[in-house]
């Protein structure tokens, strides 16, 4: 273990615990490890891993976390803080009331109307892809779908170019994982290089994309100044092109080995909006966190003004108070309670896009691939991050 202890963590609250990479997931899988980490144990525990910062265990915790931000602060979001301190991206790191504005820039180019209108280009993106590797009978999934339908979209909106997409999601990976080739400052500094003359030259010759959008609408009397306008496309393309990617790989991996599930999705036909919302509470993937503003006491300890709360999003949706039985999938479920888009002011914008895409993707596979099995060189080994992931997704079926 790594870090000290400060005066105000009970010895009884502390567990080994690297949040990036949990005990035991690469034999028991990105979930069950944080179950096993959950299971027994107080709603916070503190580890001394990334500089020391206590972790919220239970779901009620991590949604009264997600939901308070006059105890929990968004200043700092990424683990270890001296990392964290780094980010200051557009609107994430901004508290309410102040993070109002640049949030409804924001609501208003992902709304669930604007989504709606995307259904057609979304399924043909899908169907594109899906047709062009049929005929193989296998497919390496990550590589050949995650990693590029939802990206394709997404680009397409805030009209950059495709060609661009492994180098944007590079730079992601920086920001979000461990031991990447550069640092978070220098990708993030990538970032801004290329999206600094786009921003002039939308602001200059705006057209219909989402970036032209958000930097020329009127924010309360006024438009964004250029640091703004940057910051807040970084965090943009950050959000498109990593979320989705990853929880499509966990899904067709579940998919791939049980044909009962993928029985009942295909008799859902069209209506598949219960079946997606139980895979995102099964499959939650974000692990982030906040700052404490001031002294106060939580779950039965108390925490300092400037302490770090991480909040494995993922563990909400996976606890038995919350769900009953919560490691099964069950389509059924009434009510799957989950912080997959995370909950309170900074609930995930595009939330409405992600259920879409993933629904179209369940949609049209199933039409054309109803039965497939895992690819006998498929990966699934952990990727350390934020956002958990799985490191190849091959499937095969028979042509």
């Amino acid at each position: 273990m790594t870090g000290s202890i400060p005066a105000n963590v009970p010895h009884d609250r502390i567990v080994d615990v690297d949040v990036y990479l949990p005990p035991e997931i690469e034999n028991l899988g990105f979930h069950r490890a944080w179950a096993k980490v959950q299971a027994g144990r107080p709603a916070v525990v503190w580890s001394p891993r990334n500089e020391g910062h206590w972790i919220a265990l239970s779901g009620e915790a991590i949604q009264q976390i997600q939901t308070d931000p006059d105890r929990f602060s968004s200043r700092v979001i990424v683990l270890p803080k001296s990392v964290g301190e780094q980010h200051g991206l557009i609107p994430t790191t901004i508290d309410p009331p102040e993070h109002r504005p640049y949030r409804a820039l924001l609501n208003a180019r992902l709304n669930p109307a604007t989504v709606r209108g995307l259904d057609q280009t979304i399924r043909a993106t899908a169907v594109d892809l899906i047709e062009g590797f049929i005929g193989e009978g296998h497919c390496n999934f990550t590589t050949q779908y995650a990693e590029i339908f939802p990206v394709r979209v997404f680009l397409a909106m805030v009209d950059l170019p495709e060609a661009d997409a492994p180098t944007i999601r590079h730079w992601a990976a920086c920001m979000t994982r461990p031991g990447m080739p550069m640092t978070f400052e220098e990708a993030k500094q990538a970032f801004f290089d290329y999206l600094g003359p786009v921003v002039d030259e939308r602001s200059a010759h705006p057209a219909d994309d989402m970036l032209s959008q958000m930097i020329t609408a009127d924010m309360d009397g006024r438009r964004l100044d250029r640091d703004e306008a940057v910051r807040l496309c970084t965090q943009v393309l950050i959000a498109g092109v990593d979320t989705v990617v990853n929880i499509l790989g966990f899904i067709m991996a579940e998919l791939a080995a049980d044909k009962a599930l993928r029985q009942q999705l295909i008799a859902m036909g069209d209506a598949l909006t219960p079946a997606v919302n139980e895979l995102f509470r099964r499959f939650g993937l974000v692990t982030i966190s906040r700052e404490v503003r001031h002294d106060t006491e939580f779950h039965g300890v108390s925490l300092k003004a400037g302490d770090m709360i991480c909040t494995p999003t993922q563990l909400h949706g996976l606890d038995p108070a919350q769900n009953d039985d919560p490691l099964a999938i069950d389509f059924t479920r009434r009510r799957a309670r989950h912080s997959g888009f995370g909950s309170g002011p900074h609930m995930c914008p595009g939330q409405e896009l992600a259920r879409k895409e993933v629904a179209i993707t369940l949609r049209e596979w199933l039409a054309r691939i109803p039965d497939f099995a895992l690819g006998e060189d498929a990966d699934l080994s952990p990727v350390p991050g934020i956002v958990g992931a799985l490191r190849r997704v091959t499937l095969s079926w028979d042509k």
